[in-house]
């Protein structure tokens, strides 16, 4: 199975999915412990969620699950919330702090995986950017997530529904964040918070090149907006799902609306 799956449009915006992937390959899954080999922190679905919500929008979604190795993590190692809870570059525990390994990989192991996975994750995604970048003179990353809404190990309290990341500003342009918050602000049956407890990870904050207009935005959706259950067996529950679609196809129509302001700024 290939590490990536691309699939490319016209439109100024490009879709990531790093946590959407569920293919473990069976010598690795063999290794998990039964908890590890439920796959819970999966973004489920989220790329059925997107699907057809912009014309020509191009998507990057890896294939792999996160257990493999993360494709939204630092291929360092580096953490991306120093002094708080989080999952490395390969989880050695789950959400919960749970160990999700019998056998965890050693060093060598997860620079096999680095460069069997992670890097053409990347490689894809960042080709990507530099074509959109050569058509508009612009290129706007949208790296979609989501996650269970209640992780006492992560974070206190209830998360709210959108959870929209930036990294404090930095990652793109201030229209393209205020555009995203307004929208967000304006669904009044949702909560929202901007660089909350999820400020954008390795991905929003490694491409996120304002000055070069390249930019960046993390959207972490709790998974309660549209899934029947946070918990196994994950089932997708269309009748939410089709209340939260709109709100999501206008954020990624107003964010394509923004581009020929910014790549005429180039």
């Amino acid at each position: 199975m290939n590490a990536v799956e691309i699939h490319r449009g016209d439109s100024p915006i490009v879709l990531g999915l790093p946590h959407t992937g569920t293919h473990v390959p069976a010598d690795i899954f063999q290794r998990l412990n039964q908890r590890g080999q439920g796959l819970d922190d999966t973004d489920w679905h989220i790329h059925t969620l997107y699907d057809g919500l912009l014309n020509g929008a191009t998507t990057v979604r890896a294939t792999f699950h996160r257990y493999v190795i993360d494709a939204n993590r630092d291929p360092s190692g580096a953490s991306l919330y120093p002094g708080q809870n989080t999952t490395g570059l390969v989880p050695l525990t789950d959400f919960d702090g749970n160990d999700i390994w019998t056998s965890p990989p050693d060093s060598e192991e997860i620079e096999q995986r680095r460069q069997q996975f992670h890097t053409p994750y990347h490689t894809a995604l960042q080709a990507e950017l530099e074509r959109i970048h050569m058509l508009h003179g612009v290129a706007i990353l949208y790296d979609c997530h989501s996650i269970r809404s209640d992780i006492p190990f992560l974070f206190e309290g209830i998360l709210p529904d959108f959870n929209i990341g930036t990294n404090s500003g930095i990652t793109c342009a201030s229209d393209i964040e205020s555009t995203t918050v307004d929208i967000c602000t304006q669904a009044t049956a949702y909560r929202s918070i901007l660089n909350g407890r999820f400020k954008g990870g390795w991905t929003t904050r490694h491409y996120g090149q304002p000055a070069n207009n390249i930019h960046a935005i993390q959207m972490e959706l709790a998974q309660s907006t549209y899934l029947k259950s946070q918990t196994a067996p994950w089932e997708y529950d269309e009748n939410r799902a089709q209340q939260l679609r709109p709100h999501l196809a206008k954020i990624l129509t107003e964010l394509a609306s923004l581009a020929p302001k910014l790549g005429a700024s180039r």
